[in-house]
């Protein structure tokens, strides 16, 4: 059932024309049924008295408690969407909306829908996505007993705080989970995620993408539900959120430390070789296996960045990086197995010349300064072209789906 009021006379030329659902409200649920009426009627409450044209959709998720039929009792529209997830719920509420604007919120009773008109009122000026913020850092209020005190004063800080810093996102509460957006920027950012990282995802992807986004504090009231406890796991949802920051943010997490760890190494190496002395410290073979180490350790960490990104795009994650892709086909795709071929011959050479020296002492003790400054830079080139070599081949298999 659709639930609308009276239609205020248009506010601007972008307005939604008269007769028309202007909010859809998506709740998702699974079992629910201590708390979704009173959602419901929160959110009927805050379309009429502010006059909005809206409908309320509510995301069954496979409910057994009999949510659904509390829902349609209390006049909203139940979607039922098989595959289980947050995500997944939200994606199937979405897709059966009618509303230029939707503006989603949980089902636990924890969100006054009644502070919807605010996220409208943003929307309406033309910002495409309006995140709610429950943190006083962001002007929101958190109720006594509403949030557990590691998720309040550490989890959602450090998760907001990394997302202002690694993607440029103008929001102190990632979490939220009450927040509005137009309809043409979900259809921009092709939502992938059907978990609970579906909130999180919207975030970064606007903010990569130089979207509208803006704050409105809210109130998070204690959770309201008896029969179970949350859905939301701290450490396992914890994780996942930093999993998936991982992904898109492989430049800063990934690439500069392995550069630092290869410079340091190319350092090491530098010292070791000819056998310099600074002070006391003589940088001999020792030197050689800790700058080997670091060298293995950073190119390894480079390429795994290049493997999360390369996903990343593939699967739509994040978008189109041209300047990434020539330097991957430039480096690996074109000339790869011909570095990394150059790479091993040259390691492989100067291990078969300590053999050699080796025969020629009748397989006897070897001068170990000497031979060393000759296997270890052959064990680091032959590993190096090694790897650059099997890297060619994932790269291209993380790429097949796109050709």
């Amino acid at each position: 059932m659709i639930t609308t009021a009276a239609h205020l006379p248009p506010r601007d030329p972008l307005a939604t024309p008269a007769g028309q659902i202007e909010v859809s409200i998506v709740i998702p649920c699974l079992n629910e049924a201590d708390t979704l009426q009173n959602c419901i009627r929160k959110a009927q409450a805050a379309l009429r008295d502010d006059n909005i044209n809206g409908e309320i959709i509510v995301a069954d998720n496979g409910s057994a408690d009999g949510s659904p039929r509390i829902a349609e009792a209390a006049g909203a529209r139940v979607v039922h969407v098989v595959e289980r997830g947050y995500g997944s719920a939200l994606m199937g509420g979405i897709a059966a909306a009618a509303g230029r604007f939707i503006v989603i919120g949980d089902a636990d009773d924890s969100y006054d829908f009644r502070e919807v008109p605010r996220i409208v009122a943003k929307l309406r000026e033309g910002f495409d996505l309006v995140q709610g913020c429950r943190l006083p850092s962001g002007g929101g209020t958190i109720m006594g007993g509403a949030m557990p005190p590691l998720h309040r004063w550490w989890g959602n800080p450090m998760f907001s705080f990394l997302a202002r810093r690694w993607f440029g996102a103008p929001v102190h509460d990632i979490y939220c989970g009450m927040r509005g957006f137009t309809r043409d920027l979900y259809q921009r950012l092709d939502q992938r995620c059907t978990g609970m990282e579906f909130a999180t995802e919207m975030i970064i992807k606007a903010s990569l993408a130089r979207e509208k986004i803006t704050e409105v504090p809210i109130t998070l009231y204690p959770d309201g539900r008896r029969a179970h406890a949350p859905h939301l796991k701290t450490f396992r949802d914890g994780w996942l959120t930093m999993r998936f920051f991982l992904m898109f943010c492989p430049r800063w997490l990934f690439v500069a430390p392995g550069s630092a760890l290869i410079l340091l190494g190319l350092i090491g190496y530098a010292l070791a070789l000819p056998g310099f002395r600074i002070g006391r410290a003589n940088f001999d073979a020792h030197t050689l296996l800790f700058s080997t180490v670091a060298i293995l350790c950073g190119y390894q960490t480079i390429l795994f960045g290049i493997f999360t990104k390369t996903f990343a795009i593939g699967e739509r994650l994040l978008r189109d990086d041209p300047v990434f892709e020539r330097w991957v086909n430039a480096i690996f795709l074109q000339r790869g197995l011909l570095l990394g071929g150059g790479l091993m011959l040259a390691g492989l050479a100067l291990l078969g010349a300590a053999v050699i020296r080796w025969i020629h002492v009748d397989f006897g003790h070897l001068d170990y300064a000497r031979t060393m400054r000759i296997v270890v830079p052959g064990a680091a080139l032959t590993a190096v072209g090694f790897q650059t070599i099997l890297a060619n081949f994932f790269i291209d298999i993380l790429r097949l789906k796109r050709h």
